[in-house]
């Protein structure tokens, strides 16, 4: 069986991963009523009591006996790690995987890469280090962070690059928020092995669907009064509703029926080394477009079954992308479909079928599918589904991206904050420009090939 540990950054990556475990915990729990610590438990938590293997410690109700989250969590402004210490989770953590600071990165970039990066290299690769030591076999790295911070991208972007050097077989998965505005274009990125990259502004406007879904009484009685997606209470322990926690929520539950393969067992199921394998046929196009359905997979909340076919078919419509972008009128290299419940192999061919005539595949992988089935639902649900997508959707984002980093940088405006900072020079940026100028170039290349006869297809640079 092998494992995974999730590296949480900053304060956005510590109370999405925090959401997620609970998330986890519920869904175990549910499973496994016995409590007993077996296989499917052990891809993200280990037992830290050897005297219950048998028996296994209690985890009904979330109460944790005797497991621990294979987990590191980084901050350099130790706020929300002290919520999570003192929060209903307090004790799935441990303590020894643990590196605060009091000043925090100041949301600069620079301060967290260069100046973090440096004082606790030694301590992270040794949290790294020992979090590895307790797999029996290590899988993958999931790193959760902001690109919005100076703690979450600037020590986040450090932290992929020691990842590389010191794992370098090991798969690195990247969910990062993304702000409006910012100056934080590090290339390091380009050493990511899969990344899913959420706007908070597309998260923003799909939580404001569904308050006003909620609002309308379109939902009916369905969210209960204090459900993840409209409030707070969970896994963190706040006094006040948080405006991100329900985006949290979202980003969470993504991870949930991402690792769902790897935790439960199904008839058809996805290695997560075969995600990066199969979506990923250039190392540089690693980023990968999400949908989620329903969008309200969540534990505390009831939602009608619906239709399979009906499933499949938000997957691909604009509406349910969490990102703000329509791949139906881009280009596919390659998509997955991890699908969760009492589904069988037959509805999935059968809606890939009816689907394949409205998506355009590239002419060299026109059968470019991946599918896994398990057979654990999420809990309240008959079944889900988690569309990815390896699509040239994404290229209008990055675009958006360079066009307000020109904005800022041209101006000069804020400059100075990170050159300031020492080891930072301003080739770094112009670096990071060049990189994305160049990402979106490649785009551009594969966008060109639309309709083009396989004899007269150029060759793409990428593929050197």
């Amino acid at each position: 069986m092998t494992q995974s540990v999730v590296v949480q950054v900053g304060q956005c990556g510590n109370q999405i991963g925090c959401c997620f475990w609970d998330l986890a915990l519920r869904e175990h729990a549910a499973v496994n009523q016995k409590g007993i610590y077996d296989e499917a438990i052990s891809s993200f938590f280990r037992n830290v009591d050897t005297r219950v293997v048998g028996d296994g410690g209690s985890i009904s109700k979330g109460k944790i006996c005797s497991l621990k989250a294979r987990a590191v969590l980084i901050d350099m402004e130790e706020g929300v790690v002290n919520e999570i210490l003192q929060g209903p989770l307090r004790d799935v953590f441990d303590t020894k995987q643990l590196i605060t600071d009091i000043s925090g990165s100041g949301n600069n970039w620079a301060v967290g890469h260069r100046v973090f990066g440096s004082l606790y290299q030694d301590q992270i690769l040794e949290k790294l280090r020992k979090s590895a030591e307790h797999c029996d076999c290590l899988q993958c790295f999931f790193i959760i962070h902001s690109m919005g911070g100076g703690t979450g991208s600037g020590l986040g972007t450090f932290l992929l690059k020691m990842l590389e050097d010191e794992f370098p077989e090991v798969y690195r998965f990247v969910t990062s928020i993304y702000p409006s505005v910012e100056y934080h274009l590090y290339p390091l990125f380009l050493i990511a092995s899969l990344l899913m990259f959420f706007p908070r502004k597309s998260l923003f406007d799909i939580i404001s669907k569904i308050d006003l879904m909620v609002n309308s009484g379109k939902l009916g009685t369905t969210v209960k009064p204090k459900s993840l997606v409209t409030s707070s209470s969970g896994a963190l322990k706040t006094r006040h509703k948080k405006p991100f926690d329900a985006m949290n929520n979202i980003v969470a539950n993504l991870l949930l029926n991402l690792t769902s393969s790897a935790r439960f067992e199904g008839s058809l199921n996805m290695d997560l080394n075969e995600i990066s394998m199969n979506l990923v046929p250039f190392p540089q196009l690693h980023y990968l477009v999400s949908s989620l359905t329903p969008l309200y997979t969540l534990t505390d909340v009831n939602i009608p079954p619906r239709r399979l076919d009906q499933m499949f078919s938000d997957a691909f419509s604009k509406d349910h992308q969490l990102l703000r972008a329509d791949p139906k009128h881009s280009l596919y290299l390659a998509c997955a479909l991890m699908v969760r419940g009492n589904v069988q192999i037959s509805d999935v061919r059968r809606n890939i079928e009816r689907l394949k005539p409205s998506l355009q595949f590239v002419s060299w992988n026109q059968e470019g599918w991946k599918t896994s089935l398990c057979s654990i639902p999420p809990v309240g649900h008959s079944h889900s589904l988690l569309a990815l997508a390896n699509n040239t959707c994404v290229k209008p984002t990055f675009m958006e991206l360079k066009e307000r980093f020109m904005r800022l940088y041209t101006k000069k405006a804020h400059l100075h904050h990170y050159l300031q900072v020492e080891g930072m020079e301003e080739s770094c940026f112009t670096e990071a420009v060049s990189s994305l100028s160049a990402l979106i170039q490649e785009y551009n290349q594969l966008d060109a090939t639309k309709n083009m006869p396989v004899q007269d297809l150029p060759r793409l640079s990428i593929a050197m």
